[in-house]
């Protein structure tokens, strides 16, 4: 029976194919560490590109770095034979994807939308440009990350502690206007914080309009402030627009 070491020995080749498997996979896992703790933070404060949008946009960037890390793997060259920049392929097909990506993301009020799938496309072609490069094992394990944030990490996402915000629009006719501590008390009954509140009249001065943006801990919060509104016969009108990715 041989030991590791002396097969190693043995087989050099073996052993610096390895290393660089490891060096590989230790690239790609600490892209996927940072870039879901970055997205971990934005998901908590509410903001649309969070947890897992993070974690792909980090990992596609890791991919592409890999394919110039490694260059002399998959295009061979040396001395002044070869003057030529193989990675601008790289740039320019990751330009044309940006495109690709922009079309999916939409806003539906104040929610964007769209914002994961435009990181998966953009994950997608980084893949596919290791794949065209030769460079399988980079793109095998980039695939399972891949799929690892977009199926485990919604898991994950859907039980991180996070803020939930909306803009939302009470009106009143002019002559029974709640006043703003009344509003802001029934805000907090509910769970509310509330920022930015402002003042309005509209339809020529018969209507009283308070806008603000509010947040809560709990998004079931949304459905019992709706539900307390629509029982206030003071309320004429209002809105709630909770924002999300």
């Amino acid at each position: 029976m041989h030991t590791l070491a002396e097969i190693a020995a043995r087989f050099p080749v073996h052993r610096v194919l390895a290393e660089a498997r490891l060096d590989i996979l230790l690239h790609l896992v600490a892209a996927l560490v940072a870039g879901g703790a970055i997205g971990m933070e934005r998901s908590y404060h509410g903001r649309p590109a969070g947890f897992r949008t993070h974690a792909l946009v980090c990992v596609a960037s890791s991919l592409l770095m890999l394919l110039t890390v490694y260059q002399a793997e998959w295009f061979p060259g040396s001395g002044d034979a070869v003057r030529i920049d193989p990675t601008r392929m790289a740039q320019g097909i990751m330009t044309g994807i940006g495109f690709l990506g922009a079309g999916v993301i939409f806003k539906e009020g104040t929610t964007v939308r769209g914002l994961t799938t435009a990181a998966s496309i953009w994950t997608t072609a980084a893949i596919g440009v290791l794949v065209g490069s030769g460079l399988y094992y980079p793109a095998a394990v980039g695939t399972v990350l891949t799929l690892g944030v977009l199926a485990a990490f919604r898991w994950i996402e859907n039980r991180l502690p996070s803020h939930q915000f909306a803009q939302h629009r009470i009106r009143f006719a002019r002559d029974s206007v709640m006043p703003e501590a009344d509003v802001r008390a029934l805000l907090a009954k509910h769970g509310f914080s509330v920022y930015g509140l402002t003042y309005r009249l509209a339809d020529e001065g018969r209507t009283f309009e308070y806008r603000m943006t509010i947040r809560t801990a709990d998004e079931v919060n949304f459905t019992n402030l709706a539900r307390a509104l629509a029982a206030l016969p003071a309320v004429r009108e209002f809105d709630l627009f909770p924002a999300g990715d």
